[in-house]
């Protein structure tokens, strides 16, 4: 696939998917609501119409030519660009399958230390820092600050005891 294709699929992708987006929030209200303000399907729908809009401009400007990206015949992605995609995206299912199976927590844990040392190639030192870091940073915010509880699945009972801390206060 050229450079060029993959513009112009895109756009008309995106421009379906605008399509539908507006189509289900209309079946809200999209008008203004008295004494209330815009419906709850107005910011949706309005947005998908903006979204629309540039998918219509970029399908129009690929067909007159004028980007350089729908001038350009060369290969959209090359082998190595697709070997990234790939182990990226094995890399995704392979934590919402560990997030399933141990927890969010846990699948953050090894997904980081998957794609900073072997992907990134970074040192064991910032791998560590982060493997332990993102996931307590997470927890803080989630559970503690926005109370917003994160599956956790086998490893909750571990988690009993911290809970008795954040709520003894």
């Amino acid at each position: 696939m050229t450079v060029r294709t993959a513009e112009i699929v895109m756009a008309i992708l995106l421009a379906l998917c605008s399509i539908g987006l507006m189509v289900k929030s209309a079946e809200l209200r999209i008008g203004w609501v008295p004494e209330r303000g815009p419906g709850s399907g107005a910011w949706p729908f309005w947005l998908s119409a903006g979204m629309l809009l540039t998918c219509l401009a970029t399908i129009y400007r690929w067909f007159k030519g004028v980007t350089p990206e729908s001038r350009n015949l060369n290969p959209y992605m090359t082998r190595r660009t697709m070997t990234i995609v790939g182990i990226s995206a094995g890399s995704i299912v392979f934590l919402l399958v560990v997030t399933h199976l141990l927890g969010i927590y846990v699948a953050l844990f090894f997904f980081l230390m998957f794609y900073l040392k072997f992907v990134g190639r970074h040192t064991w030192t910032l791998t560590t820092i982060m493997m332990i870091a993102v996931p307590v940073l997470v927890f803080c915010l989630f559970e503690w600050a926005l109370k917003i509880p994160l599956p956790k699945s086998i490893t909750e009972p571990l988690f009993y005891p911290i809970y008795d801390l954040m709520y003894s206060f």
